[in-house]
């Protein structure tokens, strides 16, 4: 037996299944990063397009339209960093962020804690029909957002949430930032989504959530005014109509379990529940909604 030939051939083996593994890891990672955007759409559309005139190309022998094909491979990469920019540069800023997952925790005691004052105020505001928009800071520094408001830097309550949105006052039109546990700034201005899928009937406290969770990595609650319907955005989604014992389900997963599922390598759950109601949300009820 040639043992240095069948050395050569396991390593040869090896080497592809390396190749396999991580090439699967790569296209799993990027189908699971960019599922339930619109880069979901775009990307089926545009698969469909040049799988179609790459076989009729070849069917019919057409060597010129195939040659623009192969050429055209160069421009499809600078188009798609156009196209997903949003998601690019989300995903960047997460891979190049330091920081832990989320920044209100000290023990899990008042990571519980600021659950339950998050949803102590948000339903009071919710009741009583007044609108609200509360970003929670996770991964990705908010910082440029909050200097757009005034600084409170205050322990977060939800007496103090409350009053902050309350009708009249200088700053319930912006959104709060949350970060330690603490109320960094109210009256902010979060960016617009441009995602043209959205819901027409989305006002601008809605859009701006969704823009704000396009740009980072945070989670935010909206509260319409009109309807006193919840709603939740995180990376672009938006689940809408959703009671208390939903919210505090995404509350934990995402400001909790996530932290100590990624420790362990479990970052998949708070992920597929949140595509999970994103199918079975429920909308009865949800009219225009204004800021």
């Amino acid at each position: 037996m040639n043992f240095p030939s069948v050395f050569q051939e396991l390593t040869e083996y090896l080497r592809i299944g390396c190749e396999i593994g991580i090439l699967t890891f790569l296209i799993y990672s990027l189908l699971l990063f960019v599922r339930g955007t619109r880069a979901v759409t775009i990307l089926v559309g545009i698969t469909i397009v040049m799988m179609a005139v790459g076989l009729l190309s070849r069917g019919l022998g057409l060597e010129v339209l195939d040659w623009i094909l192969v050429k055209m491979w160069a421009l499809m990469a600078l188009g798609a960093l156009i196209v997903f920019q949003p998601e690019i540069r989300r995903a960047l800023a997460e891979l190049g962020s330091q920081q832990t997952r989320l920044r209100l925790y000290g023990a899990p005691k008042r990571e519980k804690e600021v659950i339950n004052i998050l949803l102590e105020a948000t339903f009071f505001l919710a009741d009583h029909r007044i609108g609200a928009l509360v970003a929670i800071e996770q991964n990705i520094g908010t910082r440029a957002y909050a200097e757009t408001g005034t600084p409170i830097n205050a322990p977060v309550s939800a007496k103090l949430l409350s009053t902050l949105f309350f009708p009249s006052t200088p700053l319930h039109d912006g959104g709060v930032i949350i970060r330690n546990g603490r109320i960094i700034a109210a009256g902010c201005i979060f960016p617009l989504a441009q995602n043209p899928d959205l819901n027409s009937s989305l006002g601008t406290r809605h859009r701006a959530a969704v823009g704000l969770t396009e740009e980072t990595d945070a989670l935010a609650i909206i509260v319409s005014e009109e309807s006193g319907a919840v709603s939740l955005a995180h990376r672009g989604r938006l689940i809408r109509g959703i009671n208390r014992a939903r919210l505090a389900r995404h509350l934990t997963n995402y400001l909790v379990k996530r932290r100590l599922n990624k420790s362990r390598g479990l970052i998949r759950r708070p992920i597929t529940e949140l595509n999970s109601d994103l199918q079975e949300q429920s909308t009865v009820g949800e009219g225009p909604i204004a800021l």
